[in-house]
């Protein structure tokens, strides 16, 4: 999709504005996933995957295991109006936690960065209840999954 070719660098500027680490170089990270895609899970939105190198795995997929202290994931997004207009959705960060860190959402922090470049919510930091729901849909998957929901096969990168 050409829309998120020509989105990439606005998506980026807005996420730096949080000064957040993650959404400053997630973009320079491995991406998994072929093209924009919909997730319902995430409103709705057009998303691509990205993992660090600590959680190259990731693009094993179901065989993924579970992922090593230190994996970031994350997922920019967008949205297309029925207009056609384009805006700028969230970044959702997910980062694998040394053992202990929190075991209700399986050791992973979770953020979320808006458009804007506030953050939402951050799993035991400013606004964790507002990120709490994440905790909660992540956890649904089969414990084999280490959390992580996959991206349908056909946006895969193989």
């Amino acid at each position: 999709m050409k829309v998120y070719d020509c989105l990439l660098k606005e998506l980026k500027a807005a996420y730096a504005k949080s000064g957040n680490n993650v959404a400053v170089s997630y973009s320079s990270m491995a991406r998994y996933s072929t093209r924009p895609y919909v997730s319902d899970t995430h409103g709705g939105r057009f998303v691509q995957n990205y993992a660090n190198k600590t959680g190259r795995a990731y693009g094993a997929y179901e065989n993924a295991g579970t992922l090593p202290e230190g994996t970031v994931l994350a997922k920019d997004s967008f949205s297309v109006s029925g207009g056609g207009k384009v805006a700028i959705g969230p970044l959702f960060i997910m980062e694998k936690m040394r053992a202990g860190f929190n075991s209700d959402s399986g050791d992973w922090r979770y953020t979320m960065i808006m458009p804007n470049g506030s953050v939402f919510g951050t799993t035991k930091g400013k606004g964790a209840d507002s990120v709490e729901f994440c905790i909660g849909c992540h956890m649904s998957v089969t414990p084999d999954q280490d959390s992580i929901m996959l991206l349908p096969e056909e946006y895969r990168v193989r």
